[in-house]
């Protein structure tokens, strides 16, 4: 049992904002994407990538269409410092591209992330520090005071070392680190200061990057933070204020939405949510839930499939099979009203501009997805799954009482073995119960003729080969002749089975015996007539093992 946490934990000081617009606010569009997969998520690997994983990784950010990319740390690592060397003097920066490195608030280390950048076309160079209470107080052992004119110094010295080097469109992105748990006032005077040092204009922007390095709070305090700063950011005009969630409490989604509503121009994270601890803030997810309202995200996810091979062969992390839009098994529904209500969805849909099928935000289609694992089939599922999938991968539309009487024959299936049945082994469970009828006394269609009314009927019962006549003013009429039972023709169907002339037909046939429970049988050929006698056979079949039973 979990302690007293009142004896431990000391609740996040609530932040008092009742001037707040963000919760009537909708989002409109896509904010800047900057993926740090190749930084922030880049070192919270087991093995960290090397240079020719970590190019495979950007080839594969840059087709998504990101346009800001964080590819290291140059002055802390030497492989980092190689890699942006790599891709500046071998050019492969596209010109609408722009990379951003980081850098601790030290004079030693922003001299090699300037020396790293040499070349460069345009560059973001991403400088942070200290400024929660535990961070400065416990970990460097800081006043507000000294932390301020830390800034101020380092900003001061990365200005002027910049100014120097005109040829490079500088672009500088302070961060207070934590700002989720750094009091607002505190943030706001140090991030004013780094916006008056950087001297921003129209021609000199500064991005103001407001992280929940740890995250502490549910997302509304977040947002009410972030419009608090929106509103009081001195030129907020020449601001890009941009966000950088972890997911430490599970809602860093929640908090790069709300952010957005609050003011936030640009959010941070990585593909697939990877990062310290509990990972940052899912770009894929943030991406395809605007889709998913109506709003472009301005990437490319058509092929989800392959940039999820990419991004779990480079950080050797699997992607969850429940993740948000990609994961093996979220458009997998197992649950009989699922699947029931997705194959009423999936016909509905048909000719319908507007996307509306039940427990499926998005068309798998969108993403380079198929439909062929949406439905399958456990323990827990129902008759309209197991018609979805014959209908599907098979070409086989059950009548509705029908999909209840198959269900019943999966589910003894599924009861009896406890496992998942792929939709091969429905359609060999579909084909035992209807076509190769095995049990003794099963009667097998061998061949027939019919001419003005009258049959001959050639079966095989028990290995035994027998000629039956009947007579009738129709094929079925003189089928059931034939057979010599009180046969009653409940319901006929016939379909073809794909759209080529040499298509299979396949007859579906409901009847009864007596008073014995009405059974269905199939029959398939590219014979019209042959499948409806194998399919009426079929059936008598069943009901007889039915009554037998």
């Amino acid at each position: 049992m979990l302690k007293n946490p009142q004896s431990k934990y000391q609740p996040s000081p609530i932040f008092n904002f009742p001037e707040r617009t963000w919760a009537n606010n909708t989002i409109k569009q896509a904010p800047i994407w900057l993926s740090t997969d190749l930084r922030d998520g880049n070192q919270s690997l087991f093995n960290p990538m090397n240079i020719e994983t970590k190019l495979k990784f950007y080839n594969e950010i840059l087709q998504v269409g990101i346009k800001e990319i964080e590819v290291g740390f140059p002055a802390a690592s030497d492989l980092d410092f190689k890699f942006v060397r790599k891709l500046i003097e071998e050019n492969r920066i596209p010109d609408d591209v722009t990379i951003m490195v980081m850098t601790q608030a030290r004079k030693d280390l922003i001299d090699k992330t300037v020396m790293a950048l040499h070349g460069a076309k345009r560059a973001i160079v991403h400088i942070y520090n200290a400024t929660a209470p535990a961070w400065r107080e416990i970990v460097f052992g800081m006043s507000i005071e000294q932390v301020s004119e830390l800034v101020k110094n380092h900003i001061s010295y990365f200005k002027q070392l910049t100014d120097n080097q005109p040829q490079t469109e500088w672009i500088l992105e302070y961060s207070p680190e934590t700002f989720s748990a750094t009091e607002p006032e505190v943030a706001l005077a140090i991030c004013n200061l780094a916006i008056e040092t950087w001297d921003v204009s129209p021609t000199r922007k500064i991005i103001i990057n407001l992280p929940t390095t740890v995250e502490n709070t549910t997302p509304n305090v977040f947002a009410d933070k972030i419009e608090w700063m929106n509103n009081n950011l001195q030129q907020r005009e020449h601001v890009i204020l941009s966000v950088h969630p972890h997911n430490d409490r599970g809602t860093g989604v929640a908090t790069a939405e709300l952010a957005l509503l609050a003011g936030a121009d640009r959010i941070e994270g990585c593909l697939f949510g990877n990062g310290e601890r509990c990972g940052n803030v899912d770009l894929v997810t943030l991406a395809l839930n605007l889709y998913t309202q109506g709003v472009s995200p301005l990437l490319d996810f058509s092929n989800i499939n392959h940039l999820a091979k990419i991004v779990e062969e480079c950080t050797q992390l699997p992607i969850h099979p429940r993740h948000p839009y990609v994961g093996d098994l979220v458009f997998t529904a197992f649950s009989g009203s699922h699947q029931d209500a997705i194959k009423k969805g999936f016909a509905y849909q048909k000719g319908q501009s507007i996307w509306q099928v039940p427990y499926l935000p998005i068309d798998p289609s969108d993403l380079g997805r198929t439909y062929d694992n949406i439905i399958r089939v456990n323990s827990q599922s129902g008759k309209g799954g197991i018609a979805y999938i014959l209908e599907h991968s098979y070409g086989v539309h059950l009548p509705r009482r029908m999909q209840v009487e198959f269900s019943n024959v999966v589910q003894q299936m599924v009861d009896s073995s406890e496992v998942e049945l792929s939709a091969e082994e429905i359609w060999q469970l579909f084909t035992k119960t209807y076509l190769v009828q095995e049990f003794d006394g099963a009667i097998h269609y061998v061949g027939h003729s019919f001419n003005n009314g009258d049959l001959i009927l050639n079966v095989n019962v028990n290995n035994e080969l027998k000629r039956l006549v009947g007579k009738g003013n129709g094929l079925l009429e003189a089928v059931v002749a034939a057979l010599n039972q009180p046969i009653e023709i409940i319901s006929y169907e016939e379909k073809s089975i794909g759209h080529t002339t040499d298509a299979n037909a396949i007859t579906i046939i409901e009847c009864q015996i007596a008073t014995a429970p009405a059974r269905f049988g199939v029959g398939i050929s590219q014979d019209i007539s042959t499948s409806s006698i194998s399919a009426l056979i079929s059936a008598v079949n069943r009901c007889t093992r039915s009554r037998e039973i």
